[in-house]
């Protein structure tokens, strides 16, 4: 029986390889791995000696040869294979034990383009393909936790006592080692905002959830790795409260995103994946406060997050009330201790707002739709007033903040603001004269006074005839209906300002 093992990461490898000695196996091994058995006295032969070459190019060609691969591909139940390995004197491989370069950790860290190049695994992948390959006969391992559990069966038997399913589970595991593996390079490799004929990704389990949306759902989180800098969820911190499900991971995303856009300091309350308050205020506090005001009854069990430091004095406030979770860039120690009260409150610290050129990865039935995140700031400097009247100053500011909120509530979408603090939101509506009736009714009084942002173009006027009705005073929205003239009379006749943005944000 022989073993080759070349691994860059070396955890478990010597007790591994001291157990397989004992077991009757002949091993093999390259650089630095052979460099640390024989560190510690286990026997192993280098592959030159198997190959009759020595290690070539700086080490770039070790294992690429016939004897290697011939001895691993090899099957042991085809006469002509065991003929042919007999006569070019080349011996059969029955475990193949290899982990890759750290090519992500070394792009992640900064090097050059040359420096990375040199950490893009051949060897590697080859050997752990035509072991996975060939795994009815060669058992591939990738991860040392699979090293004991083969092992225990190993010394139960052999080879042969290493059942077929658990030989196929390996050679998936090592076929999914080198999919994410090159999955990293190609994203290292391709050019930001390029949508590829062909693109594989690179999911690497975070851990498993409760459940899904629903209890009879399973649900797992996956990091989507990326060859560059850790950024998004992969970089939060649960700090306290029970573990996140997947629900509470996709209220969060939406308030952390929302909250990111405003700002500071801000708070944004979501509730079901969409906001129902957002202020932006002087103070963390004042902003809380507006956020919740904005609609108190919607904000009870939801997902609070804020854009800068938690002080204890917004947290002391928090804790009056029933949230599932609360995030922020950090928090105060004393406003950690006053949050940590609450049992069931999911802490979270959020290091770093969104990544703006990130992709929105959506799955269908069988498809998946990728996007460019709706990350672009808003230019004021580039909207166009189409009314008679000229927004007043003050419409000017409530306007262009809620125009940032708009983009993160659910099409069809309506916020009403007064000042930068919203009052009423209307969204997810199968038509907008609805959204605009909701938004209008959660406001209530507080609509008189207010301005309107709509995420996509009135198609007709009863929308803004409604608004002006509730007492809306101006109007944001990105223009281009058809019947645009019948829209812009309407807020004439009303005395509203009207501004186009000439762009859309749909959400759905």
């Amino acid at each position: 029986m022989r073993a080759i093992l070349s691994v860059w990461d070396k955890t478990g490898i010597v007790d591994l390889a001291r157990r397989l000695v004992e077991l009757g196996w002949e091993l093999v091994s390259t650089g630095g791995t052979l460099h640390a058995l024989e560190k510690a006295g286990v026997p192993a032969i280098p592959v030159s000696a198997v190959t009759g070459f020595p290690e070539l190019l700086e080490g770039r060609v070790k294992t690429l040869h016939p004897a290697i691969h011939a001895g691993i591909l090899a099957h042991r139940d085809r006469p002509e294979h065991v003929t042919a390995l007999a006569k070019h004197h080349i011996g059969p491989i029955d475990l193949v034990v290899v982990n890759l370069y750290p090519f992500a950790e070394v792009a992640r860290s900064g090097a050059s383009l040359d420096q990375a190049l040199e950490y893009i695994d051949i060897g590697g992948p080859a050997l752990l393909r035509a072991a996975a390959k060939n795994f009815p006969f060669v058992l591939p391992l990738v991860d040392p936790q699979d090293y004991e559990p083969v092992l225990q069966q190993l010394a139960d038997g052999g080879p042969a006592a290493v059942p077929l399913r658990v030989r196929r589970r390996l050679a998936a595991k090592a076929f999914a080692h080198v999919a994410t593996y090159d999955a990293l390079i190609a994203d290292y490799l391709r050019e930001p905002g390029e949508f590829p004929s062909q693109l594989p990704l690179a999911l690497m389990r975070a851990g498993e959830l409760r459940y899904g949306e629903n209890p009879h759902q399973q649900a797992a989180l996956y990091h989507l790795a990326r060859a560059t800098a850790l950024t998004g969820v992969q970089r939060w911190r649960v700090l306290g409260g029970p573990e996140m499900s997947y629900n509470n991971y996709l209220d969060a995303v939406a308030a952390w995103q929302a909250v990111a856009a405003l700002p500071r300091p801000a708070a944004v309350i979501v509730k079901h994946a969409n906001p129902c308050g957002a202020a932006h205020a002087p103070e963390l506090r004042t902003a809380y406060e507006q956020a919740l005001a904005g609609d108190p009854i919607s904000a009870f069990g939801g997902i609070v997050a804020f854009n800068e430091l938690l002080d204890a004095e917004t947290a002391a406030a928090l804790a009056e009330r029933v949230y599932d979770i609360v995030l922020a860039p950090a928090f105060q120690p004393e406003a950690l201790h006053a949050l940590s009260r609450r049992r069931n409150l999911r802490i979270v610290e959020t290091p770093e707002p969104p990544e703006p050129g990130a992709w929105s990865i959506r799955s269908l039935d069988g498809a998946v739709l990728v996007q460019q995140r709706d990350y672009e700031p808003a230019d004021p400097a580039t909207w166009r007033v189409v009314t008679r009247r000229q927004p007043m100053v003050e419409e000017w500011e409530a306007l262009r903040f809620a125009w940032q909120v708009v983009r993160f509530v659910t099409s069809n979408a309506i916020v009403l603001a007064r000042g930068t603090a919203t009052v009423g939101i209307g969204g997810g509506q199968p038509n907008r004269v609805d959204a605009v009736r909701l938004a209008a009714w959660r406001a209530g009084e507080r609509a008189r006074g207010s301005v309107l942002a709509s995420d996509a173009f009135f198609p007709f006027p009863d929308g803004v005839e409604v608004a002006a009705e509730a007492g809306v005073t101006a109007i944001v929205q990105p223009g281009g209906s058809r019947r645009d003239d019948e829209v812009i009379a309407a807020a004439d006749r009303a005395g509203m300002a009207m501004v186009f943005t000439g762009v859309r944000h749909f959400r759905h």
